[in-house]
């Protein structure tokens, strides 16, 4: 249902075409417009969505174009829905709100090593990275990191990390612990940045900021990178809290930030050291935002949306979030399923799982094609299984146990 717009409240331009965002923005009172490829035009028009035509390329001579169009549209604020529009919102928000920072800001957040540069300058704790241009590079960090530790002949590697420069989450992220390793890294990946490993426990935070205060904070259990996670976090992950508030306290800080969403990724190491991963300023992977939906029962897109904008108030937003943790209805998860036969035919939901008091519901498909892509790096999941329930520990091992189920036979 369509929920009549308030004038007096900002005017926000969604940049990115998410389905689950429009809904939430549509079911909110602020006026919105989707800036999004061609390709949504005739969706948007069918369904009236607000909407208007850019393909997001890389910042060029015309980037300017969309920035005075939305400005003269009215828009107050545009809000960035994936990594490949980061750039763009920092971009358009420079000319909106006539503050150039904000483009440099958004560089920031889209270069992992000026990220990680910049986490540095603030005295954040980081691993150690560098950045490759070729294949020599990689091999000289490897060698390199693992004379650091000491390693002797025989003693096998400690792996290295390479990730994309701009890319999302896990996309481009490959493991490297030998030489003959860094032969299968196809040319097209280079430039990429590469950091040491990090043995801990790594998880994810997203943090609502309004006027560099923290107005929702929400810890993201990982289960397994790049498979599960849960919210909110098993009490042993919560009992970090305080100290992963002061972190992000510190990256509002080092960041410059006032208003706006995060999504940091941290590791605590054996010893109780805090390093800092990573820091993205969209919503984050995994359908987060709608498992804490699920458990909290606040749209947090449209709390993205809230924090983003300039005319919200602080009453407003003090009356939308819920409390951290105590307000939650149990825990929600998700599994994102990948075929572990290299030819299927079919899909099959395993009864164990679907009989799970637990299990929520699927967004799986029938396979469009029998031979399964071998995965790279970390690979993209063919689709996510929910579950909710009220113990954390159960939580946890029933997405673990699902990395054991043939979900496409």
């Amino acid at each position: 249902m369509v929920k009549e717009k308030d004038p007096e409240k900002g005017y926000i331009a969604l940049l990115g075409w998410s389905l689950n965002a429009i809904d939430a923005l549509e079911k909110f009172d602020r006026r919105f417009v989707v800036v999004a490829p061609n390709w949504a035009e005739d969706y948007a028009r069918e369904h009236d969505i607000p909407y208007i035509r850019w393909d997001f390329e890389r910042l060029n001579d015309r980037s300017m174009e969309i920035a005075e169009q939305l400005r003269d549209e009215g828009v107050d604020v545009a809000v960035p829905l994936f990594e490949e529009t980061v750039e763009w919102a920092g971009a358009i928000n420079s000319v909106l709100m006539d503050n150039p920072r904000l483009y440099g800001q958004s560089v920031l957040f889209r270069d992992k090593a000026l990220m990680k540069r910049r986490a540095q300058l603030g005295g954040i704790r980081v691993g150690i990275f560098e950045e490759a241009h070729d294949r020599d590079d990689v091999i000289r960090f490897l060698k390199r990191v693992n004379q650091t530790l000491l390693k002797l002949d025989g003693d096998p590697n400690d792996p290295i990390h390479l990730k994309a420069f701009d890319k999302a989450g896990c996309l481009g992220h490959r493991v490297i612990r030998t030489p003959d390793e860094v032969d299968t890294i196809p040319d097209e990946e280079f430039p990429v940045l590469m950091e040491s490993h990090l043995d801990g426990w790594e998880f994810a935070v997203e943090a609502w900021i309004h006027d560099g205060e923290i107005c929702f904070l929400n810890i993201s259990e990982y289960v397994t990178l790049g498979y599960s996670v849960f919210v909110p976090a098993s009490p042993e992950l919560e009992a970090w809290r305080p100290r992963i508030r002061e972190e992000i306290e510190k990256l509002i800080k080092t960041f410059d930030l006032k208003s706006g969403f995060i999504h940091p990724e941290y590791f605590v190491t054996s010893d109780g050291t805090m390093y800092f991963g990573e820091v993205a300023f969209r919503p984050p992977g995994f359908k987060v935002f709608e498992l804490l939906e699920r458990v909290y029962g606040f749209n947090a897109y449209q709390g993205m949306v809230l924090v983003f904008d300039p005319k919200a108030t602080a009453e407003e937003i003090k009356a939308f979030f819920p409390r951290e943790v105590v307000d939650a209805d149990g825990h929600a998860g998700c599994f994102g399923v990948y075929p572990r036969r290299r030819v299927v035919s079919r899909l099959e939901i395993p009864e164990e799982t679907q009989d799970d008091p637990y299990f929520d519901f699927h967004e799986l498909t029938p396979p469009l094609e029998e031979t399964v892509t071998k995965r790279t790096a970390f690979g993209t999941h063919w689709g996510l299984v929910y579950f909710h329930g009220d113990d954390p520990y159960r939580m946890r091992d029933l997405l673990k146990h699902q990395e054991d189920l043939d979900f496409y036979i």
